[in-house]
């Protein structure tokens, strides 16, 4: 038998393994092992390679665990291994990627089963969490922003010194662009992005007008493809509407001033729909008297949908507590605080809410504080926090499909979707639930 020419042989700490090309090129180019070998992964004409080892000075047990991960595409943790030292070991060979497609399966909203919870650091003052890219978040309250990694230890807090949070946004999982409120009679406020594990503050995003620098309170964030950064931002003179900033320098970019009569600069939530270019900006209740949506284009700085319920009669069931836009169906969503859904057409501006009430299934006493419900949109799935609960909503006509529960902590205040988990945030003990798609059996 001839011998296999592209087997490799490696010391790991003073024990031998050997497999093969192959199999090591599973773990991509940015790993360690990418970095070791040819762009080819091609050993053949090293004929001596199954007798050469190449040594690396690290843990034995959990290379075993990474090798037998890149055979098999399974994860499997022995009981007398350490979670935190395995993720260690795998940051250092570039595999975390796989440690983290291997440990939780595809998202799905009906398949998503509790993880665990994790108390806040400021009991009843959580008011928002946002999800990042590789499975970690970030919670804010007061001038706080508390951040966890995907392994969900926490990083040293963001402080922005007695400056309230108002939003926060991950432009990669190492960098998140944080707003705040203007400190009255400072100039201080604004936006600025920080360092995910370290916390320090790496640069502000500055408003210019008339080539002035300006004081401003920056409000919801978005960002689009092209690294751009889009702020509501609310200034002392007429600095009012959205800033656009490019996320990679810092540099304000454009600015769409507040139209008369609208409330822009003073959004609740910005989204950015990547099909159309166009920017979602919606001012709502409880903020505002009046609920405000439009589309912003920012090509030729106009206005190309808009709908407020401005002259028309409102009542508590009317009141557009969150809303999203939808592109693959052309319609924005929008929900009250019963939890009724709604629906307009992106076809035709100023258009009347089609309310729907099929997702009023919640049975027994209303709790005294609720939170306003909040809204997502992921992979095809529609999400509705409601209370303690999360209901999921799938197929063309928003079928209530499943409900997401978890009695601690009380009314959720706010969630958020990402890197394959979604994060609840409660609000009468600040506690934060993780779910999680759980992956396929091993056979």
């Amino acid at each position: 038998m001839g011998v296999q020419k592209d087997r490799v042989r490696f010391n790991v700490g003073g024990r031998v393994f050997e497999t093969t090309a192959t199999t090591l090129a599973n773990a991509g180019r940015n790993s360690l092992f990418g970095a070791m070998f040819d762009d080819n992964w091609d050993l053949q004409s090293n004929v001596t390679t199954c007798t050469e080892e190449h040594f690396i000075d690290r843990n034995p047990d959990c290379f075993a665990i990474l090798l037998d991960l890149l055979r098999t595409g399974e994860l499997y943790i022995p009981s007398n291994i350490p979670e935190k030292l395995l993720y260690r070991e795998a940051l250092f060979y570039g595999l975390l990627d796989h440690v983290r497609a291997a440990k939780w399966g595809l998202f799905d909203g009906n398949t998503l089963c509790f993880s665990r919870s994790i108390t806040g650091q400021a009991p009843g003052d959580g008011t928002a969490i946002r999800a990042g890219p590789d499975g970690g978040c970030c919670v804010a309250h007061g001038s706080m922003v508390h951040v966890y990694d995907w392994m969900l230890e926490e990083h040293p807090p963001i402080n922005l010194d007695y400056q309230r949070v108002n939003d926060a946004i991950w432009v990669d999982s190492n960098n998140i662009v944080i707003s705040a409120c203007e400190r009255l009679g400072r100039d201080e406020g604004g936006m600025g992005l920080f360092s995910a594990s370290t916390g320090e503050l790496r640069y502000k995003f500055h408003v210019t007008h008339e080539n002035q620098l300006k004081s401003y309170t920056g409000g919801a964030l978005s960002f689009d493809s092209d690294y751009k950064l889009f702020s509501s931002c609310k200034g002392r003179s007429n600095e009012y509407g959205i800033g656009v900033w490019d996320q990679v320098t810092g540099k304000q970019i454009d600015f769409f001033y507040e139209p008369p009569g609208w409330s822009i600069g003073d959004a609740d939530k910005l989204q950015w729909l990547h099909g159309t270019n166009c920017l979602l900006v919606a001012t709502l209740f409880p903020r505002k008297d009046n609920c405000y949506i439009s589309l912003l284009d920012f090509r030729d700085k106009s206005m190309v949908w808009s709908w407020s319920d401005v002259g028309t009669p409102i009542t508590d069931e009317r009141r557009v507590r969150d809303a999203i836009a939808m592109e693959e169906t052309n319609s924005i969503c929008v929900v009250n605080e019963y939890e009724d859904l709604g629906f307009m057409d992106l076809r035709r501006s100023g258009g009347v809410v089609r309310w729907s009430s099929r997702s009023r299934l919640m049975k027994g006493k209303m709790p005294e504080e609720p939170c306003y419900p909040k809204l997502a949109l992921h992979e095809g799935q529609l999400f509705s926090s409601m209370n303690d609960n999360i209901s999921v909503f799938c197929g063309p006509d928003w079928v209530l499909t499943s409900r997401l529960r978890n009695s601690y902590g009380g009314s959720i205040c706010d969630f958020s979707i990402g890197g394959d988990r979604l994060f609840a945030l409660h609000s009468d003990e600040n506690v934060f639930d993780i779910w999680e798609t759980r992956p396929p059996p091993i056979m």
